[in-house]
Order: structure tokens, then sequence, then C-alpha cells
């Protein structure tokens, strides 16, 4: 399709959303300046046409039928074989509606996606099936993934096991629930606030958000580029190691998350192992949040992790008063950051070097202009929010927030200096009541993101994080959050293996006791 360059009345239109007064003499003189670039355009249109990598084509998938999906947790099915035989040879896995799946649809949670089908796997499904993973669907994901409650998709809203009127948790909302009910073996989730962790805190399964960068986002919708990991959600630890040990490691310079040479490890061996002599820092800031907190979650939590002294570990409380600030530091750089990029930027941004996903881009683009009120309550406030930030102090705001992430990464890092690893609640509260359609906007966003506060702050200095569940509260789960050093993801693993073994395994869904037998 040649590219159509600006005429009189489009650069009128351009010129003013800049300031820019054009007279006569000057339109003429841009018209025809802006003419002779667009053979700029077609000519990179040609040559991304000739070279541009496709992916596997024939696959089939289809929509399940709602009695055949009673949590709302699958988007779309398929069933996509990996190699005869690898690390994760026979395991099932459901994707974040989030990362492409060839040949398969996406909506990321959102009408304004709805309809496109990638071309190409994300990197970390080439890996997986590579692995022997099969790829048995794509599990829903909540609206542009922003979300930490599960009421926000456009395909309905995601039940948590184990309470059919409570939210799984979001945004990966499908993945957790699927993984809970023993549905899929293992699953990718995305993790911007704490979409890993949080439905796994309120779903009881593992899951772990890498180091920033250690895991390739290509070809995953993103957020925020400083904010954007994927990582394993599983019903054990080890599994979550196994699955990191696949999907971690450099992608020749496509993602520019990752820092040059990034390398996986054997993630599962690492975190074998004796804890003896592991010190551990209960994070005082991270329990007791005023008219948030659970006082029986926060007790359950520290019982956990006392428990750990029966394994050798060493325990003590610490102080991270920075830790009470992040949330704000996150707020900003997510409200602004999203805005620019997710929304303005049509997901990708610009301004960097890395892959990037035209079609995508043209696709969200041209549909969230169209149907812009069809955006969920939480990105209309980011939408609104960050847009007057942006337009009124011009990125201030946000620059002033990057800049006090170092300070806040240093008051983890400082504490990590005495503690191999620190802990606290990866929430404050269990599974809340589900939002329905009767609920007002400020109910619908206060219950989307009221759970963030230990959460969104890691995502934003990068420590790895693992949520392993912490026991149970009035009948349901709650998570134990594990946050080590910048790319010793293997130590906060082989914590969470210690917590698995104290407490024997952990239990399913009352409803879902056993692995179910499989079917597409």
């Amino acid at each position: 399709m040649a590219f159509r360059p600006p005429n009189r009345d489009d650069l009128i239109t351009v010129g003013s959303k800049f300031g820019i007064t054009l007279s006569d003499n000057e339109l003429e003189t841009y018209e025809n300046l802006t003419a002779e670039s667009a053979a700029a355009y077609d000519a990179v249109e040609r040559l991304y046409a000739e070279t541009a990598l496709s992916g596997p084509t024939g696959r089939s998938s289809f929509f399940p039928a709602p009695e055949d999906n009673p949590l709302g947790a699958w988007y779309a099915r398929t069933e996509i074989s990996g190699a005869a035989s690898g690390p994760l040879q026979g395991l099932r896995v459901a994707i974040k509606d989030n990362i492409s799946v060839a040949g398969v649809p996406m909506m990321n949670g959102s009408r304004t996606v709805e309809g496109y089908v990638p071309k190409y796997d994300a990197t970390v499904v080439t890996r997986l099936l590579a692995a022997g993973a099969t790829v048995v669907g794509k599990s829903v994901c909540e609206s542009l993934c922003f979300s930490g409650a599960s009421h926000t998709s456009d395909s309905g809203p995601v039940r948590n096991p184990w309470d059919t009127t409570r939210t799984t948790g979001g945004s990966s909302s499908g993945s957790t629930a699927l993984v809970a009910t023993g549905e899929v073996d293992i699953a990718l989730g995305g993790d911007q606030g704490g979409s890993v962790r949080i439905p796994s805190s309120f779903s009881g399964t593992v899951g772990h958000k890498p180091t920033y960068g250690l895991v390739p986002y290509t070809g995953a919708f993103p957020i925020e580029l400083t904010l954007d990991h994927l990582g394993p959600i599983t019903r054990t630890v080890s599994d979550a190691a196994r699955m990191l040990s696949v999907i971690a490691g450099y992608d020749d310079g496509k993602d520019p998350r990752q820092p040059v040479g990034v390398a996986s490890s054997d993630y599962d061996a690492d975190s074998d192992g004796d804890v003896r002599g592991i010190r551990v820092g209960i994070v005082t800031e991270g329990f007791g949040y005023e008219g948030l907190s659970d006082p029986d979650l926060d007790a359950t939590v520290r019982a956990t992790a006392q428990r750990m002294t029966e394994a050798g570990m060493v325990i003590e409380d610490v102080s991270i008063p920075w830790h009470r600030h992040g949330m704000a530091i996150w707020n900003v750089v997510a409200t602004d950051g999203a805005t620019a990029q997710m929304i303005d930027g049509n997901a990708y941004g610009y301004n960097y070097s890395g892959w990037y996903d035209p079609e995508l881009m043209a696709h969200y683009g041209k549909q969230r202009h169209e149907r812009a009120n069809d955006f969920s309550d939480t990105t209309k406030l980011v939408a609104l929010g960050g847009g007057h930030s942006l337009a009124t102090t011009y990125g201030r705001y946000y620059a002033m927030a990057q800049d006090l992430v170092p300070l806040l990464r240093k008051a983890y890092d400082d504490a990590l200096e005495k503690y191999d690893v620190l802990v606290m609640p990866t929430l404050p509260i269990t599974a809340t009541t589900l939002v329905s359609d009767q609920d007002d906007p400020t109910t619908s966003i206060v219950r989307a993101l009221e759970m963030l506060v230990n959460t969104a702050p890691i995502d934003c200095t990068g420590h790895p994080a693992t949520s392993v569940p912490a026991g149970l509260v009035n009948g349901l789960p709650t998570g134990l959050m594990i946050i080590g050093k910048h790319f010793q993801d293997a130590t906060c693993l082989k914590v969470a293996k210690a917590v698995e073994a104290q407490a024997g395994g952990f239990p399913r869904p009352p409803a879902y006791p056993t692995t179910p037998s499989h079917s597409a």
C-alpha cells in the first residue's frame, strides 16, 4: 500500500498539534517537500516485505465454548507440539494472550486489539517449543494487562478456582487459573506491576518475576519499557526453575531491555541444595498497611517466614523505609510511561533499537482510536491522568520518578548487602469479590489496583521476586514474596523450594483435587 503524503489540510491539522501556523506559501512548500520524501516510506515498505521473517504457518485454533471454559480462563485453544525431546518435553503450556503465537488470535484482553493474528512466535514461545513443551492455548489476560484483578478483560471475568465469586488476580489471570486447576502444567505470564505474582498469591500457584532483562520480551505487547517482564507461573518451584532456564537468555539485540550477552543457567539445579546459613530479612514495611492489610494474612506470612529457621536459615527483621515510597514512584512511571508508549506509542513506542511489530502497531493504533470508549476503566484512568500530566508538565514528573528509581533500587540493594533475600507478603489481602457490571468505575479501579503496594516497586527496581504459597487465610491462598539480588534468581527459587518443602507441597483448590485429563 503506497504511503499517502500529507495534503494541505493534513499539514494544517498536524501543524496545529505542534502549535505551528503555516502561511499559504509555506503550505505549498511543505506539501511539495513531504511529497518528495514519500518515496522513502514506499522503499522501506518494499524492503520490509522482502526481508521480514515469517513464522510457522498452518496452525489451527478455536474459541472454546462456555461450558468448556467455566472459569473464563481460556481465550483461544490450539495444539502446537514442540520438539520430540527436551527439558520440558510433554508439558502443556498456556501462553498469556499478550504474547504472540503465530496463527493464533491475540486480543490482549481488549477490543482495541481484537482481530489481530500474529505471523510469528514470540521468542519465549519459540524457546518453549524447542524445549519440548506443547502450546495448548492462549490464556485470558486483563484489558491491555493493566489490572491486578480479573474483572477487566473484554472477554469476561476470570473466576478464582478457590471461590468462583472472587477474583483470580491479574493481569495474568487466565494463566494462573489454568495452572491452579491443573488444566495446564505450566504457563507464561507478564509482570509490570505484579501481574505474575498477584494472581499466584490469590490463587495458590508459584509465580516468578525474573530479574529485569533476563527473559526477552520480544514479541509480547509492551506497557512501559522500563517495567516490562515475562515469567513462569507453575504448580511447583522446580517447574518454575526449569521453565526459567528455557526462556531466559540473550535475544541477539532484539530486546533493548536486555544487557548484552545476558545468559541463562540451570536454575533448577542451581536452586537445589542446602539452605542452612542463608540470611533472610523480613521487610517490616511490607506488613501493616493501614486500612488495607489483613492482620490474619500478615500473621500467616510472618509465621511461614519464621519457620525458615527450621531449615537452618537466619531470619531477622529489616526496615527499608523507601519501600513505602515505591508505589508513588511506580504510579508516575506507569501512568505517564504507559500513556506515552502503550497508548500514544501504539504499544511499542519509539526511539530505541530493537525489534518492533509494525502489523500490531497499525492494527491496534487504528482500533484504539476507533474504539477508545472500549478501554477499561483502568486504561481510561491511565490515558486521562497520564495525558494530562504529559500535556501540562511535559514529562517533568515522569523524569523525576525515573531519577528516583536508582534510589529506590539502592534501598533494597543496601539491605541485600546484609541479607541473601528479603521477604514480605506478596499481597496485603486475599482475593476479593469479583467486580460486576453493576459496580461503578471507582469500585472497578480500586479493586484493580489496591493490592499492588508490595509488588509494583520491584518492577521499578528490576530485582528478581518469587511468590510462593504461604498458607490459607480463611480458606483462601496467600503468598510469601522472596526478593533477591539482580541476576541471582536461583537464590529466590532456592528459598522458595525450602518453603515448599516445609509445607509438604501445596493443596489444589477443593473443586480440583487432582490433575484432570487433558483435552483440546
